[in-house]
């Protein structure tokens, strides 16, 4: 009889934690891979309570909006090792810079930044640096419960493609993962949902949605250009996908 792993383990959150982050926290092994996925919401919720909060600290000592706003999306980026925006750039360079699946697979591999890449890095950092500027602008406590709930549901959109798609390398942090079962990416999107209801009362279901569009669109663009998804996907996803809730939220 084939034995079942649980949907849900105890160290699920640190495995999480530790992919997706760069928080000093120790786990022993990370064998449970991409089931451990429903916990990534939740690491967004601890990226996004300390970048929020450094932000609410900045706006008591009295800094301008813009400036605070510069400082929350400081944090976020140093707490993840900016992976994310890596993905983002290495996603576009890949996908606009290549002529077929093979090169545009390349291109994303390579280490080196191109043209693509550092436009979406430009206009990425710029409005979610403008929409935190806008939100900080209204109050503290507003911008906090948008960064939160940015942070957790631009995570969720991870296993569900991962879910969604199939790995288009056959290497690379996606791959190592292995496969995101549905049920686990099901349980990510609703504690995604849930949460963002305690923070955004009923705005969390426009927000949950346009989260989603952003992941549906990455997705459809992956999935043709080199037939599914990548680590740099993901990242791509998470960064599009925040940059869509924030600007919902300031809207």
């Amino acid at each position: 009889m084939e034995i079942r792993e649980p949907l849900v383990k105890q160290k699920d959150f640190m495995i999480a934690l530790a992919l997706l982050s760069r928080l000093p926290v120790q786990v022993e092994g990370f064998d449970r891979g991409a089931r451990a996925a429903w916990a990534y919401p939740l690491v967004g919720l601890i990226i996004g309570g300390i970048a929020g909060t450094a932000g609410i600290i900045a706006h008591w000592i009295g800094f301008p909006p813009g400036l605070t706003a510069l400082i929350s999306l400081l944090f976020m980026v140093v707490l993840t090792g900016a992976m994310h925006e890596d993905g983002l750039a290495d996603t576009a360079d890949g996908l606009w810079g290549g002529w077929d699946r093979v090169r545009r697979l390349e291109i994303m591999q390579d280490s080196r930044i191109g043209t693509f890449g550092v436009l979406a890095l430009f206009f990425a950092f710029s409005a979610r640096w403008a929409a935190l500027w806008a939100l900080f602008s209204v109050g503290s406590g507003t911008a906090l419960s948008a960064i939160l709930a940015a942070s957790l549901l631009s995570r969720a959109t991870l296993p569900a493609l991962m879910a969604a798609l199939p790995n288009a390398r056959g290497s690379g942090l996606s791959h190592s993962t292995g496969p995101c079962p549905p049920e686990t990416a099901w349980l990510a999107a609703a504690l995604a949902f849930t949460l963002s209801i305690l923070l955004l009362g009923f705005g969390a279901i426009p927000a949950t949605l346009m989260a989603g569009m952003a992941a549906l669109g990455i997705g459809i663009i992956a999935s043709r250009k080199i037939g599914g998804q990548t680590g740099d996907i993901l990242g791509a996803a998470q960064q599009v996908a925040e940059i869509f809730v924030l600007l919902l939220l300031v809207a």
